[in-house]
C-alpha cells in the first residue's frame, strides 16, 4: 500500500503515458495561449509610448490587427488544449476504471464479504472523477501557473528591476500559507471521500432492502440512519469549505494588494522618468497577470489533495492480491479430464482471522454421473464444502480433485467452464430473462432454453409482457424469490457443466412446484456428476447417496433409507426439516 497520498498519484504515472503526447500538446498549448495574452500588455506598451507619444497614427491599425490576431490566436489555442485535454483524459479514466473493475472480479468472494459495496462505488465513480479532474486540469494548471508565474516577474524586471524584485518578492508568503492548509486540507479531504463511501453503501442498502424496511415499519430507523451519516458528510464538507474559502480569500488579498502597491509605487517611478506611461500601462496589466496563479494555486492544492486521496483509496483496491490464483500447468493438465469423478481428499477449511475450522478432515467420493446429497445444521459448513469445488474458496488442508486434476491446477476459466452453479440466494442481472439464462451459454439455442426453462419450471417466462426479452430488473425483483430461483436454476441446467453444484435451489419454492421441478432435475442429473445441500427430505430423494456433515466432519454417507434406520442425529433432521406429505414420503423411502 502507498506510503501517503501523493505517493499513490505517482504510482499511477503509468496510465498517463499513453497520452503523453497529448498532455505535451496540452502544455504547449496552453503556454502558447498565456504568451499570446502576455504579449498584448506589451503591444499596449508600444501604442502608448510610441503612436501615441509621437502621434503616430498609421501604426494603431497594424497595432490593433496584431493585438485581435493575439486574441484569437489565444482563443484557438485554449480551445486546441481543451478538446485533446477532453479526450486524453477521459480514456485515461476509463482505462483505470477497467482495470479496477477486472481487479475486483480477479479479488475472491471473501474479499467482497468483508467490504462495502458502497466504498467500492465511490472509489470506481468518485475517486476516479477527481483523479480525471487533476490529470486533465490540475497538472496544466500547475505547470502553465509556475511557467507564468517565473515568466511574467522576469518581463515585469525587465521593466523596472527594483519594481518587479518588489512585485515577485510580495507572493512569497503565499508558499508558506499553501504548505499549512494542504496538512490540514489533506486530512479532511480523506475523511470526506471515506464518509461519502459509508453513505453510498447505506443508500443502496436502503434501496435494495426497501421491502424488508416497509414492512418492518423500519423506514424511519434507516431514514435516521441516513440523516446522521449525510450530516457527518455535510460536517466535514462545511469543514473543507471553511479552510478552502479562509484560504482562497487570503489569496485574493495578496494579489490586490501588491496591484495597490504597484500603482503607488509605479507611479513615484514614472515621476522620476524610470518608467514611461505606457510601461506603467504595461506592468500593472503583466501584474494582473499574476493573479491568476496565484488565485489557481488555491485549486491545483484542493485538487491535487482530492486526487492524491482518491489515488491511494483506488490502490488500496489494486494492492490487495486475489487470495485465488491460476498456476501455471503444463498443456496437458490445463483442461479437466473426463470423466469427471468429484473427491475431496481430507479436506480443511478454516476462514481467514478464524481459530475454529468451519471443515476438518473431509473426505468424499463421487463417480461420474453420480448425485451426491449434502444435508446438515445450518452452519456445519455445507455451502463452504460446495465453494471449495469451482474455487470460490481454496482449502486450507488436503484437496479437491476433478477427474483426477487437484482444481488449483485447473485454469479458472476451464474449471468454472466445467462446474455449473445454483445458489440458494438466486443472484439475477438487470437485464432480460434470455440474458439471465444464457449467462453461462450465450451460444445456445432457443430450444436448449426452453429445455432448460422446462427442467427448472420457469417456462413462466414466456408469459411474461415481452417473453423472454422482459427486463427483470436490478437483482431480478420484478420476480418472485421462487421465480428468481428457477430462472437460476435454468441457467446453470443451460450451461450443461460436467459437475453440477446445487445449494439448496429450491428452498424458496411451494411443495407442488418442488415436487416438479425434483422430477425434472431427476432427469438432467442422471448424466451429470452432482452435489446437491438440501434440507427438505424431497430434496434428498434426488441422490443417489447422502452425507451428513456435522460441525464440518462428515458423520455419516449413505442411502437415505439407510441413514433413517441407523443415524438418529440424520433421522431428528429430517424430521425437523419439513412437516406433511413430503416428510411422511421421505421417512416412507
Amino acid at each position: 500500500m502507498s506510503s501517503s497520498p501523493v505517493a499513490a498519484l505517482w504510482r499511477l504515472r503509468p496510465y498517463l503515458r499513453p497520452y503523453r503526447f497529448q498532455l505535451i500538446a496540452m502544455i504547449v498549448a496552453a503556454l502558447a495561449a498565456e504568451g499570446a495574452e502576455v504579449a498584448i500588455p506589451l503591444l499596449v506598451k508600444a501604442v502608448i509610448d510610441g503612436a501615441v507619444a509621437h502621434d503616430e497614427r498609421d501604426l494603431l491599425i497594424p497595432f490593433g490587427i496584431a493585438a485581435i490576431a493575439l486574441g484569437v490566436a489565444s482563443a484557438v489555442l485554449s480551445l486546441i488544449r481543451r478538446w485533446v485535454q477532453g479526450n486524453a483524459v477521459t480514456d485515461m479514466e476509463k482505462t483505470i476504471r477497467d482495470d479496477l473493475y477486472a481487479h475486483l472480479e480477479r479479488l475472491d468472494p471473501a474479499f467482497h464479504d468483508e467490504w462495502q459495496s458502497g466504498q467500492l462505488l465511490s472509489r470506481a465513480t468518485t475517486d476516479l472523477s477527481s483523479i480525471r479532474r487533476f490529470a486533465g486540469f490540475g497538472v496544466v494548471f500547475l505547470i502553465t501557473s509556475i511557467v507564468m508565474f517565473f515568466g511574467v516577474t522576469a518581463l515585469l524586471i525587465h521593466l523596472n528591476w527594483w519594481l518587479g524584485l518588489i512585485t515577485g518578492a510580495m507572493f512569497a508568503p503565499v508558499l508558506v500559507f499553501c504548505t499549512r492548509f494542504e496538512r490540514k486540507y489533506k486530512v479532511l479531504s480523506r475523511r470526506v471521500q471515506d464518509q461519502e463511501g459509508d453513505l453510498t453503501t447505506l443508500v443502496e442498502e436502503a434501496a435494495t432492502g426497501v421491502r424488508v424496511l416497509k414492512a418492518l415499519g423500519r423506514a424511519p430507523e434507516a431514514a435516521e440512519a441516513h440523516f446522521a451519516q449525510s450530516t457527518e458528510v455535510y460536517k466535514t464538507q462545511v469543514a473543507k469549505a471553511r479552510i478552502l474559502g479562509g484560504f482562497w480569500s487570503v489569496l485574493d488579498l495578496i494579489p490586490n494588494a501588491a496591484i495597490a502597491l504597484i500603482v503607488v509605487l509605479g507611479a513615484i517611478a514614472v515621476s522620476h522618468h524610470s518608467l514611461t506611461i505606457g510601461g506603467l500601462v504595461a506592468f500593472i496589466t503583466l501584474a494582473l497577470f499574476l493573479v491568476w496563479p496565484i488565485e489557481a494555486l488555491g485549486y491545483i492544492i484542493a485538487s491535487g489533495e482530492e486526487a492524491a486521496t482518491a489515488a491511494q483509496r483506488v490502490l488500496e483496491i489494486f494492492d490487495t492480491d486475489p487470495e485465488i490464483t491460476e498456476k501455471t500447468v503444463p498443456s496437458e493438465r490445463a483442461r479437466v479430464f473426463a470423466p469427471a469423478h468429484l473427491r475431496f481428499e481430507h479436506v480443511g477449511f478454516t476462514y481467514p482471522g478464524s481459530r475454529e475450522p468451519v471443515l476438518r478432515d473431509v473426505d468424499l467420493s463421487l463417480a461420474r454421473g453420480e448425485t451426491l446429497v449434502l444435508v446438515g445444521a445450518t452452519g456445519s459448513g455445507k455451502t463452504t464444502l460446495l465453494q471449495l469445488v469451482p474455487r470460490l474458496a481454496d482449502t486450507t488442508s488436503g484437496r479437491v480433485l476433478i477427474g483426477g486434476t487437484d482444481v488449483r491446477d485447473i485454469p479458472l476459466a476451464a474449471l468454472r467452464t466445467a462446474v455449473g452453479c445454483a445458489f440458494e440466494e438466486a443472484t439475477l442481472f438487470s437485464a432480460s430473462v434470455r440474458e439471465n439464462v444464457t449467462f453461462g451459454a450465450p451460444d445456445a439455442s432457443d430450444d436448449e432454453i426452453e429445455a432448460a426453462l422446462a427442467a427448472a419450471q420457469a417456462r413462466f417466462a414466456y408469459d411474461l409482457p415481452w417473453g423472454l426479452d422482459t427486463r427483470i430488473g436490478e437483482q431480478g425483483m420484478a420476480l418472485s424469490g421462487g421465480q428468481r430461483q428457477r430462472v437460476a436454476l435454468a441457467r446453470a441446467i443451460l450451461a450443461r457443466p460436467e459437475v453440477l453444484i446445487l445449494d439448496d435451489p429450491l428452498s424458496a419454492l411451494d411443495v407442488r412446484t418442488e415436487e416438479r421441478v425434483t422430477t425434472a432435475l431427476g432427469d438432467v442429473l442422471a448424466g451429470t456428476t452432482a452435489l446437491v445441500v438440501a434440507h427438505r427430505p424431497s430434496t434428498v430423494l434426488l441422490g443417489d447417496a447422502v452425507a451428513l456433515l456435522d460441525g464440518g466432519v462428515i458423520a455419516a454417507v449413505g442411502a437415505h433409507r439407510e441413514l433413517m434406520a441407523a443415524e438418529p442425529g440424520y433421522r431428528d433432521l429430517m424430521s425437523m426439516s419439513e412437516g406433511g406429505e413430503p416428510a411422511r414420503r421421505a421417512r416412507a423411502g
